[in-house]
């Protein structure tokens, strides 16, 4: 694979918003700067996600600097939202993790955010990735943690898995929907140049000056199947996956990967397979 190198970048600094593109990033230990270090919550403190509100699709976050975002979506004026100063902390489930976060101070924030999907919900802020929540222990090794990404700070796919999905959805009784992009995968670093599936065999990688261990394939839920444009659902690319990527009850397509040095990711940097 001489030939593999990143094609694109991508975070998503309020978790189930929009995906932002960059054209280089700074890896911390628990993932990409200013990846998922804000989500919503509902009235019982539960994540707020696409897969119950594919609306959130639409919605995008833009960076400042510091940390903070400005919100934005169709037909509603955007709203800023500074990093709120440290202080009380609030519980929140994250798919059965607990979580001490902090919310927005602001009211006019959790409105907006309310008004938009048409359900109570609350904006909150991971105030200190170093300590707030571990890896998934079956997966990790001691002391690594994550921000509020669904359970690993970063996620790669590649675009020849992408092509040979796209085949196997052509084939199939849903073949209209295809092909696919992939943005539907909600990747942070999309490779090109390998095989398809190649990345079933990794252990290690280096992607230009950061490496990375592969934790574990990725399992992939309802939210695949959201247009990310339009926020319509189809049946695909689950209904191909569980054709022919289905693993102990998991539909694959990607793989998690935990960093072990920081650096910064560039689009072009090659990828190396190490282990």
């Amino acid at each position: 694979m001489r030939n593999a190198r990143v094609r694109s970048i991508h975070v998503h600094p309020v978790k189930a918003f929009r995906s932002l593109p960059l054209r280089e990033v700074v890896v911390e230990r628990w993932g990409p700067a200013g990846d998922r270090r804000w989500m919503l919550i509902d009235d019982g403190g539960k994540v707020v996600t696409q897969r119950l509100h594919p609306r959130l699709a639409l919605a995008a976050a833009e960076p400042l600097p510091g940390g903070g975002v400005v919100l934005s979506a169709p037909d509603r004026a955007p709203v800023t939202v500074p990093v709120p100063a440290p202080g009380t902390t609030a519980p929140a489930d994250l798919f059965g993790d607990k979580v001490e976060v902090v919310p927005a101070e602001d009211p006019a924030v959790h409105a907006w955010c309310s008004d938009y999907l048409g359900v109570p919900v609350r904006l909150v802020h991971l105030d200190d990735p170093a300590v707030r929540r571990p890896v998934d222990p079956e997966y990790a090794l001691p002391g690594e943690t994550v921000t509020f990404a669904d359970g690993y700070p970063l996620l790669l796919t590649t675009t020849a898995s992408l092509d040979r999905l796209n085949e196997l959805v052509a084939q199939g009784p849903h073949a209209h929907e295809g092909p696919l992009p992939m943005s539907r995968f909600r990747p942070n670093v999309v490779i090109e140049g390998t095989d398809a599936w190649a990345e079933d065999d990794w252990s290690r990688v280096t992607v230009g000056e950061v490496a990375f261990r592969v934790a574990k394939l990725s399992g992939r839920c309802v939210v695949t199947t959201t247009d990310q444009d339009t926020a319509r659902r189809g049946r695909e690319p689950l209904h191909t996956l569980a054709r022919h990527r289905s693993v102990g009850g998991r539909l694959l397509f990607g793989v998690n990967l935990v960093p072990l040095s920081p650096g910064v990711l560039r689009v072009g940097d090659p990828l190396e397979v190490t282990a």
